[in-house]
């Protein structure tokens, strides 16, 4: 590589939200007790390959045995049926007399001592992300490395703030101090700057436009994320002609704050979607930022 070299290679990981993409992979129920807990054992599936795969990254000579354990308990579920309902399957797969406080899940991934060649690499021109807003995994994939956040367009700008505030104080050293930049909001634009048409009637056309959109979004999200999430969910989406555009972008997010817009979000017509990037950068992105961006 070019000892100049000063582009970063960014990539993200998460658990993904669709389990069809996951299960080619083996990460489907082993067992009753993991079929009752699914819901909260993906995730947990997710911890332990993120340390392994960020230990690896560091340059370690790992094992399974050294990697965190899965020890399943109360809190790891949304309410007391939930709960019960692992702790009955336990009870009935191991023929238990009464109900365990707490269950030991099998490690996912059993592998002896490994290590990734080569071990000399340019760890500064990795940027890595986590795909996840589970607290306790953020600050615990901070230990191992400098790992940022990506967040869904979905969520409250409450959560965002906490995150920060969050990550401010367990951000890995090694990656400098956080800035809000290391986390992108991510928002959908529905922009209307079609020739022939008055602002007004772009207003209208941008707001019928997302309305469709949204609508068939929120159907294919239904049984991927939690519903409350939805339910909660406000300002992920910039609605209207321009100048409207423009005037939102700067009432809801910190001027500091890191864009990442969708503009094909089920716009299937490219030369519509250049136009709708277009208008974007030459009129929005100047109104708010002078175009630097």
């Amino acid at each position: 590589m070019n000892p100049e070299e000063k582009r970063r290679l960014h990539i993200g990981f998460s658990a993904g939200r669709f389990e069809f993409m996951a299960r080619p992979y083996g990460i489907v129920p082993r067992d009753e007790v993991e079929e009752a807990a699914w819901p909260a054992l993906r995730g947990q599936i997710f911890a332990e390959a993120s340390e392994i795969f960020l230990r690896l990254l560091n340059g370690e000579v790992i094992s399974s045995e050294m990697i965190r354990k899965t020890i399943l308990t109360r809190d790891n579920f949304r309410s007391d049926e939930d709960w019960q309902n692992v702790q009955d399957a336990a009870m009935k797969m191991h023929s238990l007399s009464q109900a365990p406080e707490s269950i030991t899940i099998p490690s996912r991934y059993d592998f002896e001592e490994i290590k990734t060649i080569p071990q000399e690499w340019r760890r500064e021109l990795l940027n890595l992300v986590l795909g996840s807003h589970d607290v306790n995994l953020q600050i615990e994939v901070n230990k191992w490395a400098p790992v940022q956040v990506f967040n869904l367009s979905i969520t409250p700008p409450h959560i965002i703030e906490q995150t920060h505030e969050r990550m401010a104080e367990y951000y890995h050293s090694s990656g400098g101090v956080w800035t809000r930049d290391m986390m992108p909001r991510t928002i959908m634009v529905f922009v209307n700057d079609e020739d022939g048409l008055t602002d007004d009637e772009r207003s209208a056309a941008a707001k019928e436009e997302a309305r469709a959109a949204l609508t068939t979004y929120w159907h294919a999200l239904e049984g991927t994320i939690d519903p409350t999430k939805v339910e909660r969910a406000t300002d992920n989406a910039v609605i209207g002609n321009v100048h409207e555009v423009a005037e939102q972008i700067k009432e809801r997010f910190h001027p500091e704050d890191r864009l990442m817009c969708w503009f094909d979000f089920f716009n299937h017509d490219s030369q519509r979607v250049q136009r709708n990037m277009e208008a974007f950068m030459t009129k929005v992105a100047p109104a708010i930022n002078g175009g630097s961006e």
